[in-house]
């Protein structure tokens, strides 16, 4: 084997590692995070939880990346570890489907219709019609589409390429008598093990040794116990995820281990013991991309099928693994974190769809804490209490640390190729967290104005509490609305927030008029004054917030540069949307003479 062939196989592998990478990337992205929310809704039985395992795989190619995942769904507490076991199980299936599709490579026919189904016949036109859609596509899945087709391409290219630099080797003793040693059960296991635990993908792996195939010195005796070793080299990939996951994250990837391990043991157990009372004739033979499919997927349905019923089991082993034992400080702190938070697990930013999709569970939770914390405060107002106001505190802070923790999660995601749909959500969580902690700012404000009242043992007149009145059910009408945009993302209530902060604008104008007359009067004092004058300021910054949550969300589906921009090109005239709306809001919210 000459240097050239050398250069060839390395050109080749290095081909077909990247094109694997890029059709599984190409296809994680189009999937947008809806097979991982499907995966972790819908695994409450365990069968469902193997065949959707199975399915997931399969469309993105990667057992490691879905058992990746499964460590990042228990450790944040969104599957459980008896779920997690059938979508590790089904995975093992899922991803010897990848084999079966380099088994095309060994296709050899003279029929015209057999030879289009060889790769190197359909993978230029597959290539062609990529680089098309990636060049020429506006849509991004579209795009997303085009990278598949090329990932794809490259990966057949780069198989095409190994097998070709190898088959020399053939006529080569010293690699003939290599080979012939990972015959040995307990080599071929640990061959097989450390080759895919190197490049961490037994997808991979398997196909590096359908490429060796094309000597025709690789036999089943040989290929056998190298299938089995990839299997427990592929657990390599969720051993390193769990490092720094929780307890039941680490037991996640031993029940990947395990189950491979187990699997492995049974299966070598019963074949070479039937094969030494009655010998296989196949063992000798020369293996094919085909067999090698076949074995891989025999393996891993029959164990499944032997471990599925013991999968308790499998659970009870991880526990006492990983034993409980007492919660230390970091540990007792992340169990208090809401579980929105915890479900922000760094694993899931290579998944960028759905670290969109936990964002965006994350800040409506936040939206709705910010609406109590305000509707709290309010009530204060009118009949003040101690405990309630500590309430409005607490959330308060419970606020801070979602804009604390989202906020600093978003960033990292945002490095993250994301699709322009999910990049405009980002976008949006962006610049709504900062508002949302405001507001909540603006109700202890708001708390604290009360409690002053009390303290001071002041009371505003009854028409000052009527005025207070209207303007607050405006407010809360305006930051109930705000979170209904965030749970919706309706584009029409958003339009409809503007006006209603401008009626806000006019009722705090009037109302302050209002007091004025009164301290004219003699009916008000200056002190209550300061007061009045705190709460409808309040009220007023936290309406403004809630309309630049709103005008961020149209003006970035509409792709407007500038929000401000944006608001003062909005249509007001006679007859429009935004003259119908604040008219119908300025005719709701009317104060008393």
């Amino acid at each position: 084997m000459d240097i050239f062939l050398v250069l060839s196989l390395i050109g080749g592998l290095a081909l077909f590692l990247y094109g694997m990478h890029v059709m599984g990337d190409g296809l994680t992205n189009l999937s947008g995070g809806k097979l991982e929310q499907v995966l972790a809704k819908l695994t409450s039985n365990r069968l469902k939880a193997v065949i959707l395992g199975l399915g997931v795989t399969a469309v993105i190619q990667s057992s490691s990346a879905t058992t990746v995942m499964v460590v990042g769904f228990v450790n944040s507490g969104i599957m459980k570890l008896t779920q997690a076991v059938g979508v590790i199980m089904g995975a093992n299936i899922g991803t010897t489907i990848t084999a079966w599709i380099l088994s095309l490579t060994g296709i050899q026919s003279d029929n015209v219709l057999v030879r289009m189904f060889k790769p190197s016949s359909f993978s230029p036109v597959f290539a062609a019609i990529g680089m098309i859609l990636l060049f020429s596509a506006k849509s991004d899945k579209k795009k997303q589409l085009g990278n598949i087709l090329l990932g794809f391409s490259v990966l057949m290219f780069g198989m095409e390429m190994m097998s070709d630099a190898v088959s020399p080797l053939k006529d080569v003793p010293g690699f003939t008598s290599i080979l012939t040693m990972f015959s040995n059960p307990v080599l071929g296991v640990i061959a097989g093990a450390a080759l895919t635990a190197v490049i961490q993908s037994s997808s991979a792996s398997i196909g590096i040794l359908q490429a060796l195939c094309a000597t025709g010195s690789v036999s089943y005796s040989t290929a056998i116990p190298v299938i089995m070793g990839q299997n427990i080299g592929t657990c390599i990939t969720a051993i390193l995820s769990s490092i720094g996951a929780s307890k039941n994250g680490k037991r996640a990837s031993c029940i990947h281990l395990y189950f491979n391990l187990i699997g492995t043991v049974l299966f070598m157990s019963l074949f070479y013991s039937v094969n030494f009372l009655s010998p296989f004739a196949f063992m000798n033979d020369s293996a094919n991309q085909i067999g090698i499919a076949a074995i891989h997927t025999t393996f891993n349905v029959f164990t499944t099928l032997v471990l599925f019923p013991f999968s308790s089991y499998l659970v009870k082993l991880s526990e006492f693994t990983i034993k409980d034992g007492i919660k230390e400080g970091s540990e007792e702190k992340a169990s208090d974190m809401p579980e929105a938070l915890k479900a922000l697990d760094t694993r899931f930013l290579e998944l960028p769809g759905f670290a969109v999709t936990q964002c965006k569970k994350a800040v409506i939770e936040m939206a709705q804490i910010t609406n109590q914390a305000l509707d709290k405060a309010i009530g204060l107002l009118w009949n003040y209490d101690k405990k309630i106001y500590k309430e409005v505190e607490d959330k308060e802070k419970l606020v801070d640390q979602y804009e604390d923790i989202v906020g600093s999660y978003l960033v990292k995601l945002s490095t993250k190729h994301l699709m322009d749909e999910d990049s405009k959500c980002l976008s949006f969580l962006l610049h709504s967290i900062n508002d949302l902690e405001r507001i909540s700012d603006h109700a202890v404000s708001i708390a604290k104005s009360a409690k002053e009242i009390t303290e001071k043992g002041e009371d505003f007149s009854s028409k000052a509490l009527g005025e207070l009145e209207v303007l607050s059910q405006a407010v809360m009408q305006i930051c109930n609305n705000t979170v209904e945009i965030l749970e919706k993302e309706d584009n029409e209530i958003a339009q409809s927030i503007q006006p209603l902060n401008e009626v806000i604008e006019l009722l705090q104008v009037e109302i302050k008029e209002r007091h004025i007359k009164r301290l004219r009067k003699g009916k008000c004092t200056i002190k209550k004054g300061f007061i009045l004058t705190d709460i409808i300021t309040s009220f007023q910054r936290v309406a403004a917030h809630c309309s630049n949550i709103a005008l961020s969300m149209i003006q970035i589906n509409q792709e407007s540069l500038e929000t401000h921009g944006y608001a003062a090109s909005i249509p007001k005239g006679e007859g429009s949307t935004y003259n119908k709306e604040f008219i119908k809001f300025k005719n709701k919210y009317v104060l008393s003479e």
